[in-house]
């Protein structure tokens, strides 16, 4: 017989509706933290997609802000309009950019260069075009603070950096500076440090370099004049040392806006000729050549000579020098010269030179038969050079820019800035550069001073001989095992005019 079900009593009917209450709330428990994390996660995919559409605009605005952003402020950039938008060039360099080369690094490669402005401007170029042959990694060049000039300027206070950098990425990396672990083994001096041998080869720099490099990492060349031969390298190492040269090392902005409004005024009054007097201190008194100058100016020309050990000549024969055609024209020997070119009186002269030594005294002739004699000093107002003072190489990229737009460009000495403007003209077209024949000049100016030729036949042989010396296309001399004295690459970079290919 079935026992009948009881209903249940009141205490087990509240431990159910307890046992069903707990279920609920671990259950909502459980569910909580879940629909919390989705939340932040929607949260967070919201604001990765807002940036995201932000960083878009905002890349959208550098291409197209000069016609359709032009009102909208960054706040990635400043807001002056015009400072952001001043040039569509601007923005085009920023965009388009050769794409890397992709290469094995063998190592990283530090120069220090030596010398003025014109003297480093070609060890860069070098340095680069060794750093894309030995696959390496070059450092930005440290330029040379501590020659007779005691220049400051760092590498991007004369170039644009950056400029140099990316323009020159699908040939060789360069870095700002090293990493941070290699950096530091630099600041405790774990690296090599050496000075390449002069005139090198491409064999040199494989065979004893680069095996340097690959041992130590880093390497450290410390002296960088002339250590790349001028002949006997292929045209695609050739070609890059005048890409780097006429492309890639552009000065900065400020640099080449200034000389942009020297050469504005000096156009004004109609051609101009550029003047590379170099006729300083430091030259006659590296050169010892004194002729014109007073015994006082002598002794203290010799005086500096010795007092600087780095110029090893000491005693020098400045008249024999002179003769030998190894001289600086002297400012009156320059204004019988362009006389004899038939200059007319009224050109406008720019000296592209620091200052002349003997000042107002030996510029007086050269002044009496040019009265239009100019200075980057008087052309421009104090506050327009307060930058440049005490800043010899920037002083000197100014000139360097005036000299490559002048009509004519007349070197008084083969120096570094004439040899390396010579070239640079000639690659903008053989622009017209007098090539002085100073040791003829010499004879031919002793010979009318002294009264034994007249004026016209003075000229007339000053124009013969400089018919041909007009910077017009032509071969580089070669002298085998004697580099220099040979024609300097960068005088005549042959392989990169269209002409002689």
């Amino acid at each position: 017989m079935c026992k009948p079900e009881m209903p249940p009593r009141r205490s087990e009917l509240w431990e159910r509706n307890m046992g069903k209450t707990a279920a609920v709330e671990k259950f909502k428990g459980a569910i909580m933290p879940r629909s919390r994390m989705k939340m932040w996660m929607i949260r967070a995919t919201t604001t990765v997609l807002l940036w995201t559409c932000l960083v878009q605009l905002t890349a959208l605005r550098e291409l197209w802000g000069p016609r359709v952003f032009k009102a909208w402020p960054s706040c990635f950039t400043p807001s002056d309009p015009v400072g952001i938008f001043e040039s569509s060039s601007i923005v085009a360099r920023k965009i388009v950019l050769p794409p890397k080369r992709i290469y094995k690094n063998n190592g990283y490669l530090i120069v220090s260069c030596n010398g003025g402005l014109n003297q480093m401007r070609a060890a860069i170029c070098d340095m680069a075009a060794i750093a894309r042959y030995l696959n390496v990694t070059l450092i930005v060049p440290e330029l040379d603070k501590t020659s007779f000039w005691n220049d400051p300027s760092e590498f991007e206070d004369i170039f644009d950096v950056d400029h140099f950098i990316t323009s020159l990425r699908d040939e060789v990396r360069i870095l700002k500076e090293l990493p941070p672990r290699l950096k530091l083994r630099v600041e405790l001096g774990l690296y090599y440090s050496m000075p390449p041998i002069s005139w090198s080869d491409l064999s040199y720099y494989k065979n004893q370099i680069l095996p340097l490099i690959q041992k130590h990492k880093i390497l450290h060349l410390n002296r960088t004049d002339a250590r790349l031969a001028n002949n006997g390298l292929p045209a695609k190492i050739q070609k890059l040392r005048c890409r780097v040269n006429y492309s890639a090392l552009r000065f900065t902005p400020q640099i080449e806006e200034l000389g942009r409004r020297v050469i504005s005024l000096l156009q004004r009054n109609g051609p101009f000729l550029v003047l590379h007097l170099r006729y300083e201190m430091d030259m006659l008194a590296f050169s010892g050549c004194t002729h014109g100058c007073t015994d006082g100016e002598v002794n203290e020309l010799t005086r500096m000579r010795y007092a600087y050990p780095w110029w090893k000549e000491k005693i020098i024969n400045s008249s024999l020098k002179r003769k030998d055609g190894l001289c600086p024209l002297t400012p009156e020997e320059t204004a019988l010269v362009l006389k004899a070119l038939d200059i007319d009186g009224s050109t406008t002269i720019y000296i592209a030179a620091g200052e002349i030594y003997g000042g107002s005294r030996r510029m007086a002739a050269l002044n009496a038969a040019y009265p239009n004699v100019v200075r980057k000093e008087t052309l421009l107002e104090p506050s327009d050079l307060r930058f440049f003072q005490n800043h010899s190489s920037q002083m000197a990229a100014l000139d360097y820019l005036v000299s490559l737009e002048s009509d004519i460009f007349v070197p008084t000495y083969d120096g570094n800035m004439a040899k390396v403007v010579e070239g640079h003209r000639r690659y903008l077209g053989y622009r017209k550069t007098f090539l002085l024949d100073r040791k003829l000049l010499v004879e031919l100016i002793d010979r009318y001073n002294n009264g034994s030729m007249d004026w016209n036949e003075f000229s007339t042989s000053v124009k013969a001989t400089h018919a041909n010396r007009t910077g017009k296309p032509g071969r580089r001399s070669l002298v085998p095992d004697h580099p220099k004295e040979e024609d300097y690459f960068y005088a005549n970079p042959e392989e990169c005019l269209p002409s002689l290919q």
